[in-house]
């Protein structure tokens, strides 16, 4: 019986502590609720605002090396900056289809680095997994059968669409 009365009394001694020390505590930073769902939302931010150089640097930060999605958009990122990195993009991209093979974005986006590689088969490979993840329909397959019409009315040269 006494253990009893001591362990209700050890947790009604600590409710009230909690409830005092949460009527005078400071509430937390809003950056300090809870951490964002979203650990790449800064990044694509960036990338949405063309703003490469942060965009590396902030997916370096993250440094989620085991995510189809970070090896994606670091991927992109090097391949869209002012000074193209085909080789380090290429390398990513490859990264993100071995974490996940049905990447619908890494797909299209390393078909279109195939395009300005001059590997045209590449692209049209890449194109027919997208046909095969996603029929005709996806937006991904759209933008990537866009630019390679884009590239093969060009005379088999890359085209960038402006973004």
């Amino acid at each position: 019986m006494k253990l009893a009365h001591v362990l209700m009394f050890s947790a009604l001694s600590l409710t009230a502590q909690f409830a005092r020390s949460s009527d005078t505590a400071e509430p937390p930073a809003p950056h300090a609720t809870a951490p964002s769902a979203d650990k790449l939302a800064a990044a694509r931010k960036l990338i949405d605002a063309r703003q490469w150089s942060a965009a590396i640097a902030e997916l370096k930060r993250v440094d989620d090396r085991s995510s189809a999605d970070w090896n994606n958009l670091m991927g992109y990122t090097l391949r869209k900056g002012p000074t193209p990195d085909l080789a380090a993009s290429e390398k990513y991209y490859d990264a993100a289809l071995r974490i996940d093979p049905h990447h619908r974005n890494t797909l299209e986006y390393s078909g279109e680095l195939y395009l300005m590689k001059g590997d045209l088969p590449k692209a049209q490979s890449r194109l027919a997994s997208l046909k095969s993840e996603c029929g005709t329909s996806c937006s991904q397959y759209g933008d990537l059968k866009t630019a390679i019409d884009r590239y093969v009315a060009n005379g088999n040269k890359y085209v960038s669409n402006g973004w």
